[in-house]
């Protein structure tokens, strides 16, 4: 697919972007390989718009899981949590294979890992006219202290690293919005370094969860979290270690 890459972000986890608007023969392609249920899905989104980018987001997770089990697309199978979070079916539980996707307008955000959870978020930058008023409702209070001293030019660039950073780790645990989003702090100030800062009573350093933010485009800004190896201090994932290439 054209507009795609990967990244390599270290550390064994992988990151997939690709755009979703695409001609009418790729969405017609794209829909050939999801499932029965996906295809029910599809069908109940009101506009084409957003039920031909869910197919090809959709058709686009299968063919990377595909690359990675040697398998043709449309004999990937996934389940889902209690909470609606896709994994890969039991039976390919061998290969530990995690992953999780995410999306906005036209871009897609995938993530894999072998044996460690993943979440990732992303969302397109732009001003809210509420979000002052989102950002006392689910950020915690060290995190609206933060947002609220920001230059007002740079609040809309803060609000999306918090809401992204919140949002890939409640995906990474599996809990989605039903974890509480007061119970801990990630860094948002543009410019300052992607981190959690505190889980529960845990200081981040010590949560066993590393966060990485980056742009997957102009305009965009994505964040993934994922835990870390039992054997590592502490997990960096920095922009200076991140490599592209050709997606397969």
């Amino acid at each position: 697919m054209r507009n795609a890459m990967t990244v390599d972000a270290g550390d064994g986890i992988e990151i997939a972007v690709t755009r979703m608007d695409v001609g009418p023969d790729a969405v017609h392609a794209s829909a050939t390989l999801l499932s029965e249920a996906e295809r029910q899905r599809a069908s109940r989104f009101v506009f084409d718009r957003d039920r031909n980018r869910f197919i090809v987001a959709r058709a686009r997770l299968r063919r990377l899981l595909a690359s990675r089990l040697g398998l043709r697309p449309e004999a990937v199978e996934l389940a889902y949590g209690p909470r609606g979070k896709p994994a890969l079916s039991p039976g390919f539980a061998d290969l530990d294979l995690r992953f999780n996707m995410s999306h906005s307008e036209d871009i897609a955000v995938y993530a894999f890992s072998y044996g460690r959870e993943i979440g990732v978020d992303v969302e397109a930058v732009r001003e809210l006219r509420d979000a002052d008023d989102i950002a006392v409702r689910f950020f915690s209070r060290r995190e609206n202290e933060a947002y609220r001293a920001l230059d007002s030019r740079d609040k809309p660039q803060g609000f999306f690293n918090c809401w992204t950073r919140k949002e890939a780790f409640i995906k990474a645990i599996g809990d989605g919005l039903s974890h509480p989003l007061d119970r801990f702090d990630v860094s948002l100030a543009p410019g300052e370094p992607a981190r959690i800062l505190r889980v529960e009573s845990t200081p981040g350093d010590e949560c066993g969860w590393a966060l990485h933010s980056f742009s997957p485009r102009p305009g965009f800004i994505a964040a993934i979290v994922f835990q870390k190896c039992a054997d590592e201090l502490a997990a960096r994932v920095t922009p200076e270690r991140t490599t592209v290439r050709s997606l397969p």
